[in-house]
């Protein structure tokens, strides 16, 4: 298994690496004979950015014509293409950008999968005997418990079913069940796995996450298959076992972010639940319109020095990779014992025609209100207390906001068939470093080594630098 996963990672690693020559390739001729026509199709893109702003920012009236200035001016940049000839080149780079993308994800996956020692696989006898202990809400993701049967599933594996009733308190029934588990897990959603972990820490157990709940973005950055309900509990017997970071803010416990100014404001709505659409499009206005009081969120930014304020702060439990703002993203690592920050202002309508123009291109970042770095802990004040989004829950906190993360906390188990890498993991991007780790993955007969935790600097894109 381990020789044929080496083999296809390498072959899938070369069509990478000539997809990426071609993508440079395709790239330099638009720019050679259709640069006129990328400008104007990048200048609509910018307007209709302009424009969207202000349909978020204002009501009435004023909403409506701005929205047809954005269907009208990003109409007229695809004529504009279609009148330059422009189109076959676009599609051209179109598609072997995908080559790339999908040839850069099998070499990496099938690296991975050569790279681990195929004994983990086995289930030992002490394994078995082990105590399984699995807590469920049946209420979590449209009720994925009842649907997929994971008490009856568990029983038939040896693992003990605990379900959450109404009035129940999480926290304490884990407790309970941690005296005599050997491996403890949580059916749920993303704010119920960070409490259940947070248990099986105290009591030095392993864990597993089980992806129960409507998003699942620990199960998604594990490496888990978030469809495939029922097979992660082959986590329990598992040797698959790794070693994860956590996070806290306030001593409270997160294992994927927090979110402050805009997106936890919206959150605090009791409609977002059920109309997260219409609710983000009613407060948007009075959060972001002109005669917006800036939020007060006082912290220091190692590049700008102190700030004031900021419309977005995600700090989150080791660093994304956010090529799209519209996406939360993913992480590629777990393990590497840093917070991630990103802070994201937007003062005018012309700023938000330049992050919409480079949004489209997959480089937020490069944006003058964004700011991306990393550390091992974080402060913000403020003058009165804090709304938050706590792993997509909302929460109120007391000021200051102490942030920090806590190293290789979580033991975490994983089915014995998962690769454990996240979409970051093996979505590297067109960059040297990618091309780099694609050519020794093309050159070398043993598996890529994973790389190292990163060291706390700047970050661009997940990649961050001292």
């Amino acid at each position: 298994m381990g020789d044929r996963a080496l083999n296809g990672g390498r072959l899938a690693a070369l069509v990478a690496l000539v997809a990426g020559v071609g993508v440079l390739v395709a790239l330099a001729v638009l720019l050679a004979r259709d640069f006129v026509a990328l400008a104007e199709a990048l200048g609509a893109l910018a307007i209709g950015g302009g424009a969207g702003w202000i349909g978020l920012t204002r009501g009435g009236v004023v909403r409506v014509l701005a929205l047809v200035v954005v269907v009208a001016t990003l109409a007229a940049g695809a004529v504009e293409l279609v009148r330059r000839g422009a189109v076959n080149e676009l599609v051209a780079l179109a598609g072997l950008l995908a080559v790339f993308g999908v040839a850069s994800r099998v070499a990496l996956r099938r690296a991975a999968v050569a790279g681990r020692p195929t004994s983990r696989s086995r289930i030992s006898p002490a394994a078995r005997r082990a105590r399984f202990v699995l807590l469920m809400n049946p209420r979590s993701g449209g009720g994925k418990v009842e649907r997929f049967d994971l008490v009856g599933e568990s029983r038939r594996r040896g693992i003990e079913p605990v379900l959450l009733e109404p009035g129940d308190d999480l926290v304490a029934l884990a407790r309970r069940a941690a005296r005599s588990a050997d491996v403890l897990g949580m059916a749920g959603g993303d704010g119920s796995q960070a409490l259940v972990a947070q248990v099986a820490i105290e009591h030095e157990l392993a864990y597993v996450c089980v992806p129960a709940g409507t998003r699942n973005h620990l199960a998604l950055d594990l490496g888990l298959d978030r469809d495939a309900v029922v097979a992660s509990l082959d986590a329990f017997p598992s040797q698959v076992e790794h070693q994860i970071d956590v996070a806290f803010v306030n001593e409270r416990i997160f294992v994927n972010n927090v979110s402050l100014g805009i997106y936890a404001e919206i959150v605090q709505s009791e409609a977002y639940r059920d109309a997260r659409l219409e609710t983000m499009q009613t407060l948007l206005p009075s959060l972001l319109g002109p005669d917006t009081t800036p939020f007060d969120l006082r912290f220091s930014d190692p590049e700008r020095g102190d700030r004031r304020s900021a419309q977005l702060l995600l700090i989150s439990n080791n660093p994304y990779r956010l090529d799209r703002l519209a996406g939360i993203g993913s992480r590629p690592r777990l393990d590497t014992g840093l917070l991630g920050i990103v802070t994201v202002e937007i003062a005018n309508a012309a700023q938000a025609a330049q992050l919409a123009a480079l949004e489209a291109v997959g480089q937020p970042q490069r944006f003058q209100g964004w700011s991306e770095w990393t550390a091992t802990r974080f402060t913000i004040e403020s003058a009165s207390r804090v709304r938050a989004g706590i792993d997509g829950e909302a929460a109120v906190l007391e000021p200051p906001l102490e942030f920090r993360i806590a190293p290789a906390a979580l033991r975490i188990r994983l089915p014995p068939q998962t690769a454990g890498l996240s979409p970051a993991a093996v979505a590297p991007g067109l960059t040297p470093s990618a091309l780099r780790d694609l050519w020794q993955i093309a050159r070398r007969s043993e598996a890529v080594p994973a790389l190292g935790p990163a060291p706390a600097g700047r970050c661009s894109g997940g990649v961050c630098a001292p």
